[in-house]
């Protein structure tokens, strides 16, 4: 694996591991129980910013290309996310969207023709499974209309990052004002299911200003733009197979900031987790001399990673 393999990697990987900051910041800074005023603020804003400092404007067809990759990406992913979440325990919601690489798989051997190897297809499952460990209770219980929004919003980030993979760029146009496109495509698709569902924006005070001005900047802007940055450079399924980093994440924030207990098969399931995406990462054998002379062989398909905080998401 050369080294700048493992810088994009890393750098990708900075992505889920903020957002699995996200339920700390709203519920120890935003106000309560208005996620999707939450998503518009995170993406319109942050997307509006990335397309002014790009100074680049979608031309042509790149019009309607950013408008259906920030609906599945963001404008569609965030409501059915939060809608999974306050219809399920966090723990099925996480696990729910741990099953992203999984329609990558899917979606990029139909649409790229991308084969998928049985290793990338293990390696999932197993991330998933020590998801499951890390955030499922006894307690769990399964609502349909829940379950159903949490299998979607997978399934929509992951036609999102199979498409994005699928049209890549236009030429002369750097990965700053793509992602830009699609977040303010998205923000603007949110807003109005916003203001129908919860009403008009609450009042913000200095804690507000604050989640929402890390939300905008770090938690979105600079997260989307390496995640985005990671599809250009790495297969598909490597960069979806660090979604699990984002429950792990929250697991920690939750254990070192807000005193939540860590129990040992928690600590196993993430051990797990952790390890599966670190092989997801790891290059598969060099081709023999026969398969060399055979031609290029189809690439891995790769899966997008959903963003799932630990409990809740806002």
């Amino acid at each position: 694996m050369t080294v700048n393999r493992v810088t994009t990697i890393v750098l990708t990987a900075l992505a889920p591991v903020s957002w699995g900051s996200t339920y700390f910041v709203a519920s120890e800074l935003l106000p309560p129980d208005r996620p999707l005023f939450t998503g518009a603020m995170r993406a319109l804003p942050a997307g509006l910013l990335l397309v002014a400092l790009s100074r680049a404007l979608p031309k042509g067809a790149w019009w309607w290309k950013s408008a259906v990759l920030g609906t599945l990406n963001i404008g569609a992913f965030f409501p059915l996310l939060f809608l999974a979440a306050y219809r399920l325990p966090g723990g099925v919601a996480a696990v729910l969207g741990s099953a992203g690489p999984l329609f990558v798989v899917g979606l990029a051997a139909l649409l790229l023709g991308e084969r998928a190897r049985l290793r990338t297809v293990l390696a999932a499952i197993v991330a998933a499974l020590g998801v499951s460990m890390v955030v499922l209770t006894s307690q769990a219980q399964l609502d349909l209309v829940g379950v159903i929004a949490g299998l979607v919003s997978s399934a929509s980030m992951g036609a999102g990052t199979v498409m994005t993979k699928l049209w890549g760029r236009p030429e002369g146009v750097g990965p700053l004002a793509v992602t830009g496109w699609q977040l303010t495509a998205g923000g603007l698709v949110i807003i109005p299911i916003a203001a129908l569902v919860e009403g008009a924006p609450p009042a913000l005070d200095g804690k507000a200003f604050l989640g929402y001005g890390y939300m905008m900047l770090i938690n979105t802007g600079a997260a989307y733009f390496l995640w985005f940055r990671g599809i250009g450079k790495l297969s598909a399924t490597s960069v979806t197979l660090l979604g699990p980093l984002s429950p792990l994440t929250a697991a920690v924030i939750g254990w070192a900031a807000l005193g939540q207990s860590l129990t040992l098969v928690q600590v196993l399931g993430m051990a797990i987790a952790f390890g599966a995406t670190v092989f997801g990462q790891l290059p598969g054998r060099a081709p023999t001399a026969q398969a060399a002379a055979a031609g290029p062989q189809p690439a891995v398909a790769q899966a997008p990673a959903a963003e799932a905080p630990k409990v809740r998401i806002a």
